[in-house]
């Protein structure tokens, strides 16, 4: 068998959140090449379509339900109608999330709980409904929580996000021990990539310091994620749990410069 093999995914099932664009959307048109069939969720369902397409077009079944990971009663259903259509999950992919900048003593403890339930109690909720979907039979499991530098990098500005996102990553410390060894779970910590929702507020100024605060001296693809996800939930990762992958060009800080509440930037 070639090596090469160790990266494939014939014949698995992959549910994949915020699948509508950018990142996630790269995570499953990725799979569906590597032979998984997906299951996209995201909320707006022309995105969706969108991406189905792409998995169809490497001969692989996408099934398409809108979700807002907010709703947990949408989250029920997901995992209803993945298991309905499939049988069973192999791999989760926790996407959706996210959380603009914004200084601490202008956040709400409204807003820092939101934060919290959309990048962390949403994946913990959907990761609860799949395992069982993963763990019934003698197939196993792979969960994967799409993090961030800003969860382990402190930075001004970032306490909601980056507070969040760090949680998740504990998070999945937390799942890959109490899961193993039938389930791996592990993250990806990103950079800043160039996606939709970044290019809204990227300016030629603002590219140029990030670029310049980042070892690799680019901005992250969404590519670059998707095949670190194929790795970690292939069996070429096969004895890896528990892990939190870089995939952000080397980044030791945030690649901005934000204000500090009593003067200067950090």
């Amino acid at each position: 068998m070639s090596i090469f093999n160790k990266f494939r995914l014939d014949g698995q099932v992959a549910v994949v959140t915020g699948a509508g664009k950018g990142i996630g959307a790269a995570i499953a048109r990725t799979f569906a090449e590597a032979g998984a069939d997906v299951v996209l969720a995201a909320r707006t369902e022309s995105d969706l379509a969108a991406v189905a397409a792409d998995v169809e077009s490497h001969g692989r079944k996408a099934l398409v339900v809108p979700t807002d990971v907010l709703q947990f009663d949408q989250l029920e259903q997901l995992a209803e109608r993945t298991a309905d259509a499939f049988g069973r999950v192999d791999i989760l992919v926790n996407n959706a999330g996210g959380f603009p900048p914004k200084p601490a003593a202008q956040t709400s403890a409204a807003e820092f709980d939101a934060a919290f339930r959309f990048n962390v109690t949403t994946a913990f909720e959907l990761s609860r409904l799949c395992v069982p979907l993963m763990t019934d039979g003698e197939r196993d499991g792979v969960i994967l929580n799409i993090s961030s530098i800003a969860g382990h990098k402190p930075a001004p500005c970032f306490a909601a996000y980056g507070t969040a996102k760090g949680a998740l990553s504990f998070l999945t410390r937390e799942l890959a021990q109490e899961y193993a060894p039938r389930v791996r779970v592990n993250g990806i910590a990103v950079g800043s990539t160039r996606t939709d929702a970044l290019n809204t507020v990227l300016t030629q100024e603002i590219e140029q310091t990030k670029v310049a605060l980042t070892p690799m001296a680019r901005l992250g693809e969404v590519e670059d994620i998707a095949l670190g996800a194929l790795y970690l939930c292939s069996p070429a990762g096969g004895y890896v749990t528990g892990e939190i992958l870089g995939v952000n060009g080397g980044m030791e800080r945030l690649n901005m410069e934000m204000p500090r509440a009593f003067g200067g930037m950090g």
